[in-house]
């Protein structure tokens, strides 16, 4: 890592990279949601090769935030890396402390809710990131509002031309039968096109 943030401090400094230079926080949005994209891409394709290379403009993008905020003496490289080796730790008392958890759901349980311990209680809509792409987020709002789903109402808003509250109702339709939305539209997708012409 130390040689990629070297890279990153020598891109951002004077006689550096003009496009890198001028980066902030919030014009590098695009690229981590983007960068992240690509990443899944590859995984999904079991493209070993191709992840190892998205997986480093990932790191790329961590870094190049690490630096930013290192520059204006917000947080470093460090206080990121610490910040999550913390919270792997206290989040896995089963592991690193004397908790007994011995199965995948009870793993889970514990970790929301210590979350919910250290963020206070918060909304569905709190929880959920909202630049997540529409299906996924709505998939995981329904996921964690619990609401529940009906083919018939489903079909009746597209028989009325409610495009919104029929996406909606399937979405849920997908949270209760535990089938990711985002995940089998983009996997019908990739099937659709690698078999086009």
């Amino acid at each position: 890592m130390e040689n990629l943030l070297a890279i990153m401090r020598r891109l951002r400094a004077p006689g550096g990279c003009p496009w890198d230079r001028q980066q902030t926080h919030s014009s590098l949005r695009p690229y981590l949601l983007e960068e992240a994209a690509e990443a899944v891409d590859a995984i999904t394709a079991g493209d070993v090769a191709n992840m190892v290379e998205e997986l480093g403009d990932v790191l790329l993008q961590v870094a190049f935030h690490s630096v930013i905020a290192e520059e204006e003496g917000s947080f470093t490289y460090d206080d990121v890396e610490g910040a999550i080796v913390e919270k792997l730790i206290e989040r896995h008392p089963h592991v690193f402390a004397d908790r007994q958890l011995h199965t995948a759901a009870e793993v889970l349980a514990n970790w929301e809710k210590q979350k919910e311990e250290k963020r206070g209680k918060q909304t569905p809509c709190q929880k959920v990131p909202r630049s997540l792409p529409a299906l996924a987020r709505a998939y995981e709002l329904a996921r964690k509002m619990d609401l529940p789903a009906s083919k018939d109402r489903a079909l009746h808003a597209l028989q009325q031309g409610d495009l919104e509250e029929a996406l909606w109702e399937v979405v849920k339709l997908s949270a209760s039968q535990k089938k990711n939305p985002e995940i089998a539209l983009r996997e019908k997708l990739s099937e659709l096109c690698s078999s086009a012409p």
